[in-house]
């Protein structure tokens, strides 16, 4: 497998405009720690989406600007936010049951690996150094009605993050949508792995040549 030219394809700032293009209007979101925080920022205008955050916030606004931080309003990843008129704030047992009852329409995370089925490896490497960080991925993947993964398509060292199946240990089975990657838009559907979108001078070949798990193209007009 060759590695990636780093020159060609999306930016990360792309990416999350890829994404955020593909929540609908009225949603109820939940955004994963890191790259996918930045979806926020890329919500096309007039239209609303509400932000959950699984430490208890239902309308999280913009990320609190330098000097009018509140130290108790913070996000799932302890950044200072801000809240829209109208947010509630609840126990963190009442964010979870909103998520397990399958009340959160999209879930943006970044991943480790994702399997040609639609499996997600997202809180560990299995190195026995690494600090455990599950937190509420394992909850998310299992009750929210879609799952998105945003991730750059290879490791540093050029090693594929889609492949046929994840060799860390699993957040969830058969639970990811789509994935956003820095070459491709790809869907999982019936656990096949369907290329929706290429990234400017990426072809379908440079793709599977970078990409461990098999791929098809999506027939014209699907």
């Amino acid at each position: 497998m060759e590695l990636n030219n780093k020159n060609i394809g999306w930016s990360v700032t792309e990416m999350a405009q890829k994404v955020a293009m593909d929540i609908n209007d009225g949603a109820y979101v939940n955004l994963g720690i890191g790259m996918p925080e930045l979806v926020a920022g890329f919500i096309p205008e007039g239209r609303e989406v509400i932000y959950h955050t699984e430490n208890g916030l239902l309308g999280m606004g913009k990320t609190a600007n330098i000097g009018t931080e509140d130290p108790e309003l913070v996000n799932a990843g302890k950044k200072y936010v801000t809240a829209i008129p109208g947010a509630a704030y609840f126990h963190h047992a009442d964010s979870f049951a909103m998520i397990r009852g399958g009340h959160i329409d999209i879930c943006v995370l970044g991943a480790y690996q994702v399997s040609e089925e639609g499996d997600i490896a997202n809180w560990s490497t299995g190195n026995s150094n690494d600090i455990p960080a599950v937190g509420g991925a394992m909850d998310l993947v299992a009750g929210v009605k879609t799952i998105f993964v945003i991730t750059k398509h290879s490791t540093k060292s050029g090693e594929s993050k889609i492949v046929k199946q994840c060799t860390y240990p699993l957040t969830g089975k058969n639970v990811v949508s789509r994935i956003y990657s820095n070459l491709a838009i790809i869907d999982v559907i019936n656990k096949e792995l369907v290329v929706r979108e290429l990234a400017p001078e990426v072809t379908f070949k440079y793709l599977q040549q970078n990409t461990e798990a098999k791929l098809s193209l999506a027939k014209e007009g699907s």
